[in-house]
């Protein structure tokens, strides 16, 4: 009991005295609460999503824009408008100007009762009604691309992160110090490794499940390896960005924990952002996770080309040369 006890205190007192991964433990919990407080503690959170284009100012004396309950979603382009209700992602659309004009999905169950609350708002002879006819997108194939998205993040800031700092701490990163390796070309050989297994586990594990669950893919697969792929350089990035000067694994942790929660919870992963407080959408702008993601979404359930996503390449490319620069400038072995 005596060899049991001084190494539990030697190790209480080890982790006591890393602050930094001690205040890590204290901090992320809480943030994690305040930021689900702000995002799901709405009583009067929205039932139904309506998207419009143009101005309100005219039509505000109606009181269908007052309703309880409804969410209103504005979009610039009326084709884009459109594609959502077509695939049940908005419930009804209302294109102002210059003529009021409204879309639902002839399928839609939501889309025919915000009709109903629209028509008994005095809306119904105002606007001229229009149907598609899409088909409901699953939300299993909404979803997939966030979670393989997920695997993706996890693995390359956890396996390539965690192990760097591991690395300096065993004194291994020493060793390599004496030899001619510089830190680009050790960190180059970090992330083609990272990219190759990562890049062969989310094939298989797209092909195993789309093989029981027939997910809907609208777009090229190859525009979707090239997307998984650099979404996958950025995340690998990251984590040698984060791994470059740190010693402390508990530190570490902390610190990814502290980038991968947000990225979760934000990123578009679970659900739409579409509607929710703008400074929440500008941050999670600043996430690889939600352009690799919204990316992905676009090309499997909207048939999105290279030139339809080349926002998010752009963004996630620029993303990976600046990790990557700045990590291999603060870089240190010891």
């Amino acid at each position: 009991m005596k060899q049991f006890i001084a190494v539990l205190h030697a190790r209480n007192l080890e982790f006591l005295r890393d602050r930094a991964a001690l205040s890590w433990n204290l901090i992320l919990p809480l943030l994690l609460v305040l930021g689900f407080a702000v995002l799901f503690s709405d009583e009067n959170r929205a039932v139904y999503k309506v998207g419009y284009v143009g101005e309100l100012t005219q039509y505000e004396q109606l009181d269908f824009f007052t309703t309880k309950y409804l969410e209103f979603v504005r979009f610039d382009s009326r084709d884009k408008a459109i594609a959502k209700v077509d695939s049940h992602r908005v419930d009804l659309v209302i294109n102002l100007n210059p003529t009021p004009v409204y879309w639902i999905n002839s399928t839609s169950p939501k889309g025919y009762i915000v009709e109903k609350m629209l028509w008994g708002s005095e809306g119904q002879g105002k606007f001229t009604r229009q149907e598609v006819h899409g088909e409901e997108i699953r939300y299993v194939d909404w979803i997939v691309p966030g979670i393989l998205g997920l695997n993706i993040m996890f693995s390359c800031l956890f396996g390539v992160g965690y192990v760097i700092v591991r690395y300096r701490k065993s004194g291994f990163l020493k060793r390599l110090k004496a030899t001619p390796l510089t830190p680009i070309k050790f960190l180059l050989a970090q992330m083609i490794s990272r990219l190759i297994l990562i890049q062969a586990i989310t094939v298989i594990v797209y092909t195993g499940c789309d093989f029981f669950l027939d997910f809907q893919m609208k777009g090229s697969y190859v525009n979707l390896f090239l997307l998984s792929t650099l979404g996958s350089i950025s995340m690998i990035a990251l984590g040698l960005l984060v791994a470059a000067r740190m010693k402390s694994e508990e530190f570490a942790g902390g610190i990814l924990n502290m980038i991968t929660w947000p990225m979760m919870i934000l990123s578009g992963v679970w659900f739409s952002l579409e509607g929710t407080p703008e400074l929440i959408q500008l941050f999670a702008q600043t996430m690889p996770l939600t352009h690799m993601v919204n990316g992905a979404r676009a090309i499997m359930t909207e048939g999105a080309g290279l030139f339809d996503i080349a926002r998010e390449f752009t963004i996630l490319g620029i993303m990976s040369v600046v990790f990557l620069f700045i990590g291999a400038s603060i870089f240190r072995w010891e």
